[in-house]
């Protein structure tokens, strides 16, 4: 028995705990023998009885609850349990109750009316879906609970008075409903709330999967959405519910980042003020302000925002989903253990306020002895004390909320003088003086083309169909659009290419949300428009992309690789291996971003350009091999695995070439890549349908380019060439390793050893990627007769040249000029074949620059014509990079850097034209 002490200051906290020992005093008795009040024991909630006879089951189920509740309640309020077991504890004593109900719901029914069947002859069960508390296994003490009944599919039940499912389910659910809330002698299990359903009173009490569906589908509405974050099956056919929530995932979780939620749950937080102001419910810790709601506004907010795009966001409880976001840094970590502790303060008294009569009440007490008796079971020694610490709590919670929700605009009651005239401008109603000046105010000069840009938007049949929120959207955006071009450096350059952003999102409205919702997003995008062309483009095509713009101290700090890596691990955690569909979109959606953060911090001129092309180079690295991981889970799962002598896995490596494999990426560069592989050719994998390792290889590449350069909903990763492997187009799509070592050593041509300077291994096996660099080095490092290579050169780049040379008139390609930047290319892989034999050094580096670096460091070159080339090199690719940021071919004109030319033409004479003249 418990000490005497404990036990009156027990019982004194709950007169509901005291009258069920009173009157059970010999079970009391019994069940602190059996440690059932004490132990240390995780199943605190014992199996619920079965039916017998209606009469007994009904009174069996009220005893079995009242008996749990009292346990459960000494548990908590003695301490023995921490917030979560009791919660748990709470929650699976509903889901018994509700098993228990329903199994006498079916019983009844299957003796009048047969057992429900599908048209396949299947047994079914109702569906139970718990909903709010009950649904996130967090119900409180004397909670009532929502429910929502559905059933598989169409059928009917095999007695003689046979049903059709819907009939069937319906009786069903009205005498589980009955069962659990009707109030008898031996009082009630449950008040059940069924009015969440679709249509709400009004609707179908039960409904087949395929019906929920076309409802959310057709007529769901936001705050539907927000309750079906916390669905849960709870009893009858559990493997139907989890159906029926998988179905109705795309309604709850958006694809795409949806803000239009802020405005939605401070539609939703201010009814339920004013319900709080109407019905005197300030003292109340659940609907005032600063409680319970609050918490659980802020976390489900972020989750229906973010959860289409985080999966890990997809969690009906409360706590841990709080902590995810504070992890995936979407909350401070110290806004979230701020939330953590006030919500389990709250929960606690909540639970307590009720364990006191068993009622359902959140409001605090006004009589003196209820609230030194509450205050005295959360620890407090007197009203006072725990009064200011409820205080603070809810100033807190309240003080996040409004950080989280408060409305940008919420301060302006009415319009100011400005923005109604840019809303009359926008509305069309300004004459053309009166718009000029106007615009001039904010330094745009070109009024006839904004305004021509912004009846584009309205001119659109997506504009025409939006409802009215989604026009509102846009409405109240228009006005910090001109407030944010006058910051900018080309107002006129800045506004054009934003609003071409904003046609291309004008029927996806969340995106306006963002928009507005985030005034400082639309500065940024602002100013990243106005800067590039190619970033312009980038977030029109890809919308999702306008999400990096939240942070701005992330946005122009490009992740290294190490924090990209972690990155990506953690996006892609989440996701079913199996669904490659999801990973394959979440590496754009990831790729997308990282691109975006490279790109502004190179347009602020944060970042040398050669960084630019590390950041770029490590991103296209680490992309591929998680694409590669892909490809392989895919193969492996289908095929089995492709083994080596020693029993690992056989070994393939992607080689880059090109800009990939020079370190020299840009942001529209295609990647060139060549695949390899070694061990026996024609042995087979060890799957059930199994494949030789070419084969496997083969389809292995196939699946790695499929991942990579699809274009789905998403985009696509990259533009895969694969025209360099051995024998180009007409080759193999993979090489074994000894293959592509013979075709180097007897095949190639010389521009085949041009491009395999500038090759080496990015992902995939390590011990193969250092086979091949050992044959990089010795097929570069074959004896040469300079003249021949000299003359083959020459011709390969006066093909070249005639190809793909753009210079027109007054204006240069800056790639193909004479004296241009394939000039220097060029330069650098000669001097690699010419003298990479005696001079080894100068085949460890796969980048012109260092390549000529080690020619002059190694006494082969005088120091000034390897600063002129390097220079020339460096300004050539600074102007084409800042060329393709403006979605520009880069051109100079005739009389730009003459003398660069001139000098790096004279070198190419000296040593290339010279050679093939001595020869």
């Amino acid at each position: 028995m418990p000490q005497p002490e404990t036990d009156a200051r027990v019982r004194c906290w709950s007169r509901f705990l005291d009258a069920w020992c009173e009157q059970n005093p010999e079970r009391f008795k019994a069940l602190w023998k059996q440690g059932r009040f004490d132990r240390d024991d995780p199943e605190v909630v014992a199996e619920a009885p079965q039916r017998s006879s209606s009469h007994s089951f009904d009174a069996a189920l009220r005893a079995y609850r009242n008996e749990s509740m009292a346990i459960i309640a000494w548990r908590d309020l003695a301490g023995v349990d921490e917030l979560e077991t009791t919660l748990s504890a709470l929650s699976t004593l509903a889901d018994r109750c509700i098993e228990a109900a329903l199994d006498a719901a079916e019983q009844a029914m299957q003796e009048r009316h047969g057992v429900l069947r599908d048209a396949k002859g299947n047994a079914q069960r109702l569906i139970v879906i718990g909903m709010g508390k009950l649904g996130g296994r967090e119900l409180n003490f004397s909670s009532d609970i929502d429910l929502i009944f559905g059933y598989r599919a169409r059928g009917e039940s095999d007695g003689d008075k046979p049903l059709d499912a819907e009939g069937y389910t319906k009786r069903v659910a009205r005498r589980l409903v009955q069962t659990l809330s009707e109030s008898t002698a031996d009082g009630f299990v449950y008040r059940v709330d069924t009015r969440l359903r679709p249509f709400g009173d009004s609707g179908a009490l039960t409904a087949s999967i395929a019906a929920m569906e076309s409802y959310y589908q057709s007529h769901g509405r936001e705050w539907e959405r927000y309750a079906w974050v916390k669905a849960r099956p709870v009893a009858g056919d559990i493997e139907g519910g989890r159906c029926l929530i998988e179905c109705l995932r795309p309604f709850v979780y958006r694809r795409y980042l949806d803000y239009g939620t802020f405005e939605s749950i401070r539609d939703m937080k201010a009814l339920i003020d004013r319900q709080v102001v109407r019905a005197e419910l300030q003292d109340n810790i659940k609907l005032g302000i600063g409680g319970i709601r609050e918490i659980e506004f802020i976390v489900q907010a972020f989750q229906l925002i973010r959860g289409g795009q985080e999966p890990s966001l997809q969690d009906t409880r409360l706590l841990p989903t709080l902590a995810r976001l504070a992890s995936g840094g979407h909350l401070p970590s110290h806004t979230a253990e701020e939330l953590e502790t006030a919500y389990r303060f709250l929960r606690r008294a909540e639970n307590r306020l009720q364990m006191a009569n068993d009622r359902q009440t959140h409001d605090l007490p006004d009589d003196g002895a209820a609230q030194q008796a509450l205050a005295e079971s959360m620890g407090y020694e007197n009203w006072a004390a725990f009064s200011r610490a409820m205080q603070d709590t809810r100033e807190g919670v309240h003080q996040a909320f409004e950080q989280v929700f408060v409305s940008p605009q919420a301060d302006d009651s009415t319009p100011d003088q400005d923005t109604q005239r840019l809303s009359a401008f926008w509305d069309g109603e300004l004459d053309e003086t009166q718009a000029k000046d106007l615009l001039a105010e904010y330094g745009i000069e070109d009024v006839s083309g904004v305004r021509e840009a912004l009846a584009d938007i309205q001119g659109q049949s997506l504009y025409r169909g939006l409802e009215d929120r989604g026009r509102r959207w846009i409405a109240r955006l228009i006005p910090l659009l001109f407030g944010a071009a006058a910051r900018a450096d080309s107002p006129d350059r800045a506004i054009t290419r934003t609003i071409s952003v904003l046609s291309a999102i004008v029927g996806r409205s969340t995106y306006m949300a963002l928009l507005v919702e985030h005034p400082a997003a639309l500065s940024t995008l602002m100013r990243l428009c106005s800067a590039s062309e190619w970033i312009t483009s980038r977030i029109r095509a890809q919308p999702a992309l306008l999400d990096s713009l939240l942070d701005p101290r992330q946005l122009y700090r490009p992740p290294r690789r190490a924090e990209l890596a972690k990155d990506l691990a953690a996006d892609l955690a989440g996701i079913d291996a199996d669904d490659l569909e999801l990973r394959m979109d979440t590496l754009r959606r990831f790729k997308q971003s990282a691109t975006l953060r490279i790109a502004a911090a190179d347009v602020s001129n944060s970042m040398p350009l050669m960084i630019v092309s590390d950041h770029l180079t490590e991103l296209a690295e680490l992309v591929l091999d998680a694409a590669l991981d892909m490809a392989w889970h895919q193969m492996t799962q289908r095929y089995g695995t492709p083994r080596a002598d020693n029993g690992e896995r056989a070994p393939f490596a992607i080689i880059a070439y090109g800009k990939l494999g020079g370190l020299e990426l840009g942001y529209t560069s295609d990647l060139d890549l060549v695949f390899v592989y070694s061990g026996k050719t024609e042995a087979m994998t060890d799957g059930e349908r199994a494949l030789s390792h070419q084969a496997f290889f083969t389809r292995l590449a196939q699946r790695l380019i499929h991942v990579l350069s699809t274009q789905t909903a998403a985009g696509r990763v990259y533009e895969i060439d694969m025209r360099l492997r051995p024998s180009g187009k007409a080759g193999m799509m993979v090489t074994h390793i000894d293959a592509f070592e013979r075709y180097q050593r007897e095949n190639a041509w010389t521009w085949e050893h041009q491009a395999l300077v500038r090759a080496r291994p990015v992902s995939g096996d390590a011990a193969l990627g250092e086979r091949f660099g050992e044959i990089r080095r010795a097929v570069l490092a074959t004896p040469r007769d300079t003249g021949a290579l000299a003359r083959e050169v020459c011709e390969m780049r006066d093909r070249m040249r005639r190809v793909k040379d753009e210079t027109q008139d007054d204006w240069l390609d800056v790639k193909q000029m004479p004296g241009g930047l394939i000039d220097i290319e060029f330069i650098a892989q000669f001097v690699a074949l010419a003298h990479g034999t005696n001079c080894p050094e100068l085949l460890i580096f796969t980048d012109a620059i260092r390549v000529l670096e080690t020619y002059e460091s190694a006494g082969r070159a005088g120091y000034e014509d390897i600063k002129t080339l390097t220079s020339a090199y460096r300004r050539y690719r600074r102007i084409i990079h800042a060329q393709s940021l403006q979605r520009q071919r880069a051109m100079i004109g005739a009389d730009e850097y003459a003398e660069q030319r001139r000098a790096v033409a004279a070198i190419w004479q000296a040593w290339i034209g010279d050679a093939q003249e001595k020869n």
